[in-house]
């Protein structure tokens, strides 16, 4: 059960990351701080 509960609390971290840099990547576009990324073609050029 123990470990259980480490697994969890680990999870709720790891997801609470991943939020956040969603959030920092969202407002930094909002702001034109990062480029939006150009799609690649088919071929991968």
């Amino acid at each position: 059960m123990k470990q259980i509960k480490e697994l969890q609390r680990l999870l709720g971290k790891k997801t609470m990351g991943n939020e956040l840099l969603k959030a920092a990547v969202e407002y930094a576009r909002q702001k034109k701080w990062i480029a939006p990324v150009p799609l690649l073609s088919e071929d991968g050029e």
